[in-house]
Formats: C-alpha cells, structure tokens, sequence
C-alpha cells in the first residue's frame, strides 16, 4: 500500500508530505484547488513522461517520493527536460519504474471509464477473471514461434522468386567462370611466361654470355679460381675461394639448363597472350583486381545455382513447420477460448448485480466472443460487451447505449470484480462517480469500502455520499503566501470532516441542516 508521499516543487506544491492509512480513504477539495496536481504527481513518480514545465517557477529540479510497504520509489525532475528514477536509492530505467509500478498501484482517471468501450480492455477483463496468465503466456510463446515459421518460409519464397527472376543472369555469370577454369596465382605465373616468351633471344643471349664467361675454356671464373693455390697462412681464405668455385660452378650448371629451356614459341606465346587477356577481361567484368577474387565469385554463384535447384525442397519442409506450428497455435488458441468462454456468464451475472445494487435495475450485460479471421497475439477471440439498462431494451454495444453515469457504475463494477484477480495492493479512483449522485453514490462508496477491506482505497471525490462512507479523509486545498499560491493537502479529524461534507453540501455558506445531513451521514456507514 501507498504508505506516504512527498512532492517538492512541482506545480503549485512546494513541499508537500502526507501519510496514507489503510482501508477506503477518500480525497476532496473545491474544483482547482490541485487534487490533479497531486494525482500527477504521483503518476510521474510511478512512471508518467516527465514534462519540465511541470517544475515550479524559479526551481532547478522538483523530486516526488512515493513510499510503499516495500520499497521507495523516486523520480527527479530537472529543469533541462532530463529526469532520474530511483527505487531504494538504486538507480532504475524508466521502464524497471513502471513495470514495479504496475504491481503496485492502479491509478483509475476520470478518461480510464472510457476503456470499457475498448474491446481490447473488455478481453483483458475476461482473462483477468478467467486467470489465464499462464494461458495466455504459452499461447503468446506458440505465436511467436508460428510468426517465425511464416516468416522463413515467406524469406524463402522471395528468395526463390528473385533467384527466378535472376536465374539466367546468374547462371550466365557463373558458366563464364566455371568455363574459364581459373587457378590460383595463374595470372602472374601466366604474366612472367609471356616476358620470357616475348624475350626469348634477349634472354638466351644473355645466358650464353654469362655461362661462357663463367665456365668458358678461356679464361673462365672457375678455371681461374680452381688455379688459385694459397699457402697454409691463408687456408681460411683458401676454402672461401673452394666455396666460391663451387658456387660459381652450380650457377653456371644452372644457367646451362635456363638456356636450354627457353624456346622461342610463338604459338605458345600468343596462347599466353590471349589468356591473360580473357583473365583481364572477367577481373574487369565482375570488379574485382585478383583471380582469387574471381574464384570466391566463381563459388558464390555456384552455391547460388546450387540453391535454386534446392528452394523447392526447402519451401516444402518450410511449409510443413509452419502447418505444424499453426496447429500448435490453434489448439493453444482453443484452449484460450474455452478458458474465456467458462467464465463469460459469471462475468455477466457479477456485473448484472452490481449495476442492480447501483440503481440499473433493469440492467443486462453479454459477452459474446466471436472467433477472429486470424490469429493475434492475443488469440483467436474478439469480445463484445452488450448492454442494456432498460426493461425490454435490446443489447447493444455499451459505448452506443450507456450513458456517462451508466459507463461509470458499470467501469467500477468492473474494477470491483478484477481487484482480487490482480492482486494489486492499491486502487486509486478520480471521480469514478461522474455521473451519479444520491443514494447510487452511496453505493458506489459501499462497493469501494467493501473492497478496501483487502487492499487501501482512495476515492478523490466531489460527492458528500462518497466522502462520507470514507475511513480516512484527506482534503486539499490552495493557500497564498507572500510569494505565491500553493496547493496544501491535510488529514481531516471528526470535526473537521463533518465540517468539508456540509460545504459539500451546501457550499462555502454552511447551514445548520447541511451540517445534521453530514453528521447523518458519517454516521450513516
């Protein structure tokens, strides 16, 4: 439960601390006098987008605390539009601030009655009676799994309908280099043939120059060092010179078989010419500056073509998983729908009595669920809320039929029937009553107080019936001071009470029978 609040310098609050009881509080205060300041307040702390006008003229930053029974949840709100969250002290995202919220708190505004006419809401209802949690958590799991099923498969399906379109392209690509049957480091083995080809006589030359005056009868390298004899001073050097000789002769033997593989060829040449042309010719085409390049291409488009003989096969196993996904789905979304239909006339019989405890004497409620076209992420229903508050009046939708008072009897019946279902600690109502005054208001508060007797209730009002049935009352209220107008909020004792219920009542003239009617009411619950 919400234990206490601390605002400071937000709005029209510039400190404000208020300690929250247990039980059916109710909260009143003239029209302006900031009971929705303090409601949004409180809704900034427990997640609200944070806006920095909000912040009260001449302060930096304006912080709201809200303490619960296990922890403290903060929000600081700087004047450059930039906020932070704490729960206990520990720095939280936004988004851990709302999910722990929403365990905590359910704050019902003055625009929430309109979430009866949404069907989405209507169907949240139903799971919430139905306590489908767990229902509705394996169904949404078997979704997403069929979701990714038709997604693959639809992949799959454009894959092949492209490698359709671009088949012949592809193939022709590919025939081009499987044809050319590419080797690495051809080109530069190719490339160092066509010097040689293209130099043959140079080269020869060249050779026998360096063969005859290395190992020549006249004169030779080698002769002249196998000559060289040196003394036993220098046989170090001597057997530098042996090395030499040797060296100089393997050289020369080298030489020798160079020269007597060089042909001069010019069929072999213009064969050489030509492929590297062609080679050239395929880097230019596909963009590419080495054959090993062309060759991982070459691959590519084989796995390609190797693929597109392979897509129908593939889009049939896909089809397979997907059907036998979407029967997966369909029996969870079965399973969903009994669950919903089981409590359907519970639901209608709950809210029937209630609506007749609150004046609709002749109230008639219908849930109709209808299977949708296909699945959503919530299952294969749509519901329909029908109503009727009249004797002989036939169903329709509440959002065509029901009036504003009707909405409002009809949205905290609602809240009455899931409050235990959600299990949440504390419910707040801003003027559920809209609508309504009299006895009806009565009862209404006889509902909220019935329900505060398991969770803390607080009902901001503008009705005496209500604020009478209240355990705790809390009025708010503006002040001026030297420098501005704030909002305050004070605990009312007995007196007091009775006090705001005959200004209720009669206005800011308070007679003696508006103050009997108070004390008549207080003394009423």
């Amino acid at each position: 439960m919400l234990k206490h609040l601390h605002i400071q310098n937000y709005a029209l609050i510039s400190h404000l601390d208020i300690d929250f009881s247990e039980g059916f509080s109710v909260l009143t205060g003239e029209t302006g006098a900031g009971k929705s300041i303090i409601l949004g307040a409180l809704a900034l702390v427990l997640g609200a987008r944070a806006d920095s006008k909000a912040i009260t003229d001449g302060e930096d930053k304006c912080i709201i605390e809200a303490e619960f029974d296990d922890s403290i949840i903060r929000r600081e709100l700087y004047a450059n539009g930039k906020s932070r969250s704490f729960v206990d002290d520990s720095v939280v995202t936004l988004q851990e601030l709302k999910a722990l919220a929403n365990r905590l708190i359910d704050i019902h505004s003055q625009h929430a009655n309109l979430l009866i006419e949404n069907a989405d809401f209507q169907l949240e209802v139903v799971d919430a009676i139905a306590a489908n949690e767990a229902i509705l958590e394996t169904y949404s799991t078997q979704y997403e799994r069929f979701m990714a099923a038709q997604e693959q498969l639809h992949k799959l399906q454009e894959l092949a309908r492209k490698s359709r379109q671009d088949a012949d392209y592809i193939q022709y690509r590919y025939k081009l280099l499987s044809d050319a049957e590419l080797q690495e480091g051809e080109l530069e083995e190719l490339e160092q043939e066509q010097y040689q080809l293209s130099h043959a006589e140079e080269i020869q030359m060249a050779l026998q120059t360096a063969i005859e005056a290395l190992n020549g009868e006249q004169g030779s390298a080698i002769e002249v060092l196998r000559a060289c004899r040196l003394d036993e001073a220098a046989a170090d050097l001597q057997e530098r010179i042996e090395s030499a000789r040797i060296e100089i002769q393997d050289i020369a033997e080298e030489a020798e078989r160079k020269l007597n593989r060089i042909e001069r060829d010019p069929r072999r040449l213009e064969w050489v010419e030509e492929r590297i042309g062609a080679l050239h010719e395929l880097l230019q085409k596909f963009g590419v500056e080495t054959i090993e390049e062309l060759i991982q291409e070459r691959d590519t488009l084989a796995q390609q073509v190797e693929r597109m003989d392979s897509f129908d096969f593939d889009i049939e196993q896909a089809k397979k998983e997907a059907e036998k996904e979407r029967k997966a789905l369909q029996q969870a979304g079965e399973t969903l729908t009994k669950s919903r239909k089981a409590v359907v006339p519970q639901i209608c019989k709950s809210l029937e009595e209630g609506l007749q405890r609150l004046g609709v004497t002749h109230a008639k409620v219908e849930i109709p669920i209808t299977k949708t076209e296909d699945f959503t992420p919530k299952g294969c229903d749509e519901v329909q809320l029908m109503f009727a508050a009249n004797l002989n009046q036939s169903l329709r939708a509440v959002s065509e039929v029901a009036s504003g008072g009707e909405i409002s009897r009809l949205m905290l019946c609602v809240k009455a029937l899931i409050a235990n279902t959600k299990g949440l600690p504390t419910i707040i109502f801003d003027e559920i009553d809209t609508g309504v005054s009299g006895n009806i208001a009565t009862q209404m508060a006889s509902i909220m107080r019935e329900m505060a007797k398991s969770r803390q209730i607080i009902a901001i009002t503008h009705l005496p019936q209500i604020a009478a049935l209240g355990e705790n009352h809390y009025k708010v209220y503006k002040a001026d001071t030297a420098q501005r107008t704030e909002t305050h909020i004070s605990r009312l004792n007995e007196d007091e009470r009775i006090q705001e219920i005959a200004t209720m009542l009669s206005g800011n003239e308070v007679s003696e029978s508006a103050l009997k009617t108070a004390k008549e009411l207080v003394n009423r619950k």
